[in-house]
């Protein structure tokens, strides 16, 4: 335990750098990609869910003079999820340095009983799990535009759709993970990390 209390820590050759909220740039990175990754696969299933009903809604379509095709539904669908599984991995990538230089508030729990380490760790594997399920559904989009259903007009299957609701709600529990480790741990909140300090706020802050 000594030898490894005496290692120093390579975190420490850029402590100098590091702002109140032990990052060396003013806001994270990581929590303003995951939204976007949610975003973009929000959107990519809500159009695909749009394309797959077309029949049923180009009347309403025609009433309302819009010029939309169940293509262009599903065209929507296809990049944005081709552009989420690209992003994810900027997210993963952003959220694992950002963790590297966590300092979580001591003696606190989340509502299910964890600490911050354990809280992390579940945060991260469902991270690189969300990323390859992503990637996987990514893939499966593809073949299925580009092979299996390319001369039919709903281009992805219902079990598909499916799958991607269920992933939506997969993300919304691993993003709370993710919030806990902002409101309950402080992990990059600048007013958290500056009271646990012993500093006053009305001083430090403008």
């Amino acid at each position: 335990m000594s030898l490894l209390a005496a290692i120093a820590s390579p975190i420490n050759e850029i402590v100098d750098s590091l702002g109140p909220n032990d990052l060396p740039y003013i806001i994270p990175i990581h929590p303003n990609l995951v939204h976007l990754t949610i975003g973009l696969f929000s959107i990519g299933i809500a159009f695909d869910f749009a394309g797959a009903f077309y029949p049923l809604e180009k009347r309403v379509f025609r009433f309302l003079a819009l010029p939309v095709t169940r293509t262009g539904f599903h065209d929507v669908g296809w990049y944005n999820l081709l552009a989420c599984s690209i992003f994810t991995f900027f997210t993963v990538a952003a959220g694992f340095y950002e963790m590297l230089l966590a300092v979580p508030l001591p003696g606190v729990k989340t509502i299910l009983g964890q600490g911050a380490i354990t809280t992390m760790l579940w945060h991260s594997v469902g991270g690189v799990a969300l990323l390859l399920i992503i990637v996987a559904m990514t893939v499966w989009r593809g073949y299925q535009r580009f092979v299996w259903r390319k001369d039919l007009g709903r281009q992805v299957s219902w079990i598909y759709l499916a799958c991607g609701v269920l992933i939506l709600l997969l993300m919304g529990v691993h993003g709370s993970l993710g919030a806990w480790l902002a409101s309950e741990f402080g992990v990059h909140i600048t007013a958290d990390q500056l009271i646990a300090s012993g500093a006053n706020l009305s001083e430090v802050l403008p």
